[in-house]
């Protein structure tokens, strides 16, 4: 366990960092949205490219993976709606469910999957990532408009938010290169290579500003409510991260375990790692998404502060108990 502790303590302290310089002021909220658009659009697209064209062809195109993760995504979503939409209504209901299925993968799951599991981690983490900014998110948006009857629109305005995020681009040109054989001029490969080292500490620090950030953001909006109160929904951050922390990754257990025993094309090592990738906190971009579509951004801010808080202790467990 202290081994699997010295791997995983470096990542959360990172993000401990990150939320310390915000909360202190040593960094100013108004440099985060510069860090996030570096992380975004330069450090971890190249990334994912570089995982993308090392990673068989194969191994991004896992049938078995896709379908067992995409199944107990919209497990999780369902549930989650089920269990918050007649309290919170539709769009605070929506983006709980999208804050519980919907784990950090990108910003901390494929750097730290990378460190504990090796190279074979990338091709089932990127479907994951592929998964949750493709279907998962966008179903959730167009689920948060269905109380105004606007679903349709809002799942045209999500997808055009994907098509606009450099991510999936950079996940289909490295399958592609992969799949081709193509490498890229020397020059162009070592930059590639060093905004891509940059990527995991820049995104883990990110991660911690993001959260410091929305959970001041949090306090002066629920300040500001009529009897400072935390808003539809807002007391049921704890057991909403505690479904992300637990029942995501045992549902993709037994949905796993289940798929290999019918005899689905499922590698038990890919299981290993979505397994992993269910076991990670709630991903902190979902506060953004949540404050663009006038969510409850409080209450998803708690949740993903909690989750992320508490997995350092479940997801070193978790990977103490698959190793």
């Amino acid at each position: 366990m202290l081994a699997i502790l010295s791997v995983t303590f470096p990542f959360f302290a990172l993000v401990l960092c990150g939320y310390l310089a915000v909360r202190r002021g040593m960094l100013p909220q108004l440099a985060i949205p510069g860090l996030n658009s570096f992380v975004l659009y330069f450090a971890l697209p190249c990334m994912l490219y570089r995982f993308g064209s090392a990673t068989p062809v194969a191994q991004l195109l896992d049938v078995g993976v896709f379908s067992v993760y995409l199944l107990c995504a919209l497990v999780m979503v369902g549930i989650a709606m089920a269990a918050t939409v007649r309290r919170a209504g539709w769009n605070d209901a929506a983006f709980g469910a999208l804050v519980t299925a919907f784990p950090n993968t990108g910003f901390m799951g494929v750097p730290l999957l990378l460190a504990l599991l090796g190279p074979r981690s990338s091709g089932p983490a990127i479907v994951a990532i592929v998964v949750d900014m493709i279907i998962t998110s966008s179903l959730c948006i167009a689920l948060s408009r269905m109380g105004s009857g606007a679903g349709r629109a809002a799942l045209g305005r999500a997808l055009r938010g994907v098509a606009g995020n450099p991510m999936p681009w950079a996940i289909a040109l490295g399958g592609l290169s992969s799949a081709a054989g193509l490498a890229l001029p020397k020059p162009v490969l070592q930059t590639v290579g060093l905004l891509a080292d940059a990527a995991s500490p820049v995104a883990l620090f990110t991660i911690g500003g993001v959260l410091a950030r929305s959970q001041l953001n949090a306090r002066a909006a629920d300040a500001a409510r009529p009897g400072g109160g935390g808003g539809a929904g807002g007391a049921d951050h704890l057991p909403l991260a505690l479904m992300k922390l637990l029942l995501h990754p045992l549902l993709v257990a037994g949905a796993g375990h289940a798929a290999i025993a019918l005899g689905l094309p499922l590698d038990p090592a890919a299981l290993t790692v979505i397994v992993l990738v269910a076991c990670l906190p709630s991903a902190s971009n979902v506060a953004l998404l949540s404050e663009r579509f006038g969510a409850n951004t409080g209450r998803i801010a708690r949740i993903i502060l909690v989750s992320t808080s508490l997995s350092f202790l479940t997801f070193s467990a978790a990977v103490a108990v698959l190793r």
